[in-house]
């Protein structure tokens, strides 16, 4: 006899709920639903999606019950590193406002608050903006202590100023996925097949933006609602600065040829599968960024791109090793993980963006005084 337990139950529950609302969006689909209108359902459906139930997302270790762990989880340090840049660009921009997308668990808001307070910068309002009700729940129980000074939103104001974050946002948002034959390019979506999900294309005059040798059976992805995501921000930002860190790549490496399948991912117990057609709403759906697609949209939106580096040299820059001096071993043994190039040193990147603060912020930047790789993008 197979273990059982009412979590399981409650968790294929979700996942039929989910998976009969997708069918009927392909049913009205004329029976193709191209796939960011899948990753989109499978990831935010109110009440089922991935990010929208109840079901554990990060957590360092599986017995947790958790998915996968991110950079702040794995260590405080993380928080407490990038605030120095953040208390630099408050600083440059005049304001007192952060904002943080896709907030989690709470924690990286947790050590910004309390490392900014440490340092003696004001922050008047910290805004949450994240689409899960249940991820609110667990950050309001988390940031409780700090007032009225956390609030949450469900959309952006006409008008925002202050300093912006995003950890592992970006690689959430909604991808839509060319495939070539060898003579032309087709957009794959998701069709029923015999009562399970399946791929199906459909010609396209959708093109990757960097033109390479693809060859025959290539996938890649292509990031219009990162790239709008981008784009709104600037139209609202009146002044600040906005600091993104993903996993990622400039687009020559991104669309390189030997990369032919593409990089969409999907997260479960803290083992990586390449099928986000099985267990809807079970596991997260992720791409890897492309950071030119992100500066150029930041770019034509009005945004000075300050700075591109590894997540590493932007730790380091912003003082990391000092703060590990006199840390303990777990402590000391995660944030190496932060760093070293064969963990999420190297693979994870961090994009800095900007808009009306002063002339010596945006020469200098001090997560990107060393390693700076804009020039890559």
């Amino acid at each position: 006899m197979g273990f059982y337990n009412e979590a399981m139950h409650d968790s294929a529950s979700v996942s039929a709920a989910l998976s009969r609302l997708i069918r009927t969006a392909i049913a009205r689909h004329d029976g193709w639903l191209p796939f960011d209108r899948f990753m989109a359902m499978a990831l935010y459906a109110p009440g089922l999606g991935y990010y929208a139930n109840h079901s554990r997302k990060f957590g360092a270790l599986p017995e947790s019950g958790s998915d996968f762990v991110t950079a702040p989880e794995l260590s405080p340090l993380f928080g407490r590193a990038l605030a120095r840049q953040v208390a630099q660009a408050l600083q440059a921009s005049g304001t007192d406002e952060l904002w943080e997308f896709g907030a989690g668990s709470g924690a990286l808001a947790d050590q910004l608050l309390g490392a900014l307070a440490a340092m003696g910068q004001t922050v008047q309002r910290y805004t949450i903006v994240d689409l899960s009700g249940t991820l609110r729940e667990r950050q309001r129980e988390r940031l409780a202590a700090y007032g009225k000074t956390v609030q949450w939103a469900d959309a952006l104001p006409e008008h925002m100023a202050g300093v912006i974050v995003g950890n592992e946002v970006l690689d959430a948002m909604p991808v839509q996925l060319l495939e070539f034959d060898g003579v032309q390019w087709f957009e794959r979506g998701v069709v029923e097949q015999a009562g399970h999900f399946g791929w199906g294309t459909r010609p396209t005059a959708l093109r990757p933006p960097f033109d390479t040798a693809f060859p025959p059976g290539a996938v890649v992805e292509v990031h219009p609602q990162a790239e709008a995501f981008i784009t709104t921000l600037a139209e609202r930002l009146t002044r600040g600065a906005a600091f993104f860190i993903d996993y990622g790549f400039p687009e020559a490496e991104y669309y390189h040829p030997q990369r032919s399948q593409g990089t969409l991912m999907c997260h479960r117990a803290h083992r990586a599968d390449a099928d986000p057609l099985v267990d809807v709403g079970l596991k997260d759906i992720t791409a890897h960024v492309d950071f030119s697609a992100i500066a150029l949209a930041a770019q034509n939106a009005g945004l000075d791109v300050i700075g591109y580096t590894t997540q590493a040299h932007f730790l380091m820059n912003c003082g990391v090793l000092d703060l590990l001096q006199g840390a303990d071993l777990k402590t000391t043994a995660n944030t190496q993980k932060l760093l070293t190039e064969h963990e999420m040193g190297e693979l994870f990147k961090v994009i800095g963006l900007a808009k009306g603060c002063d002339a010596g912020f945006i020469a200098e930047p001090i997560g990107f005084v060393r390693g700076d790789r804009t020039h890559t993008l």
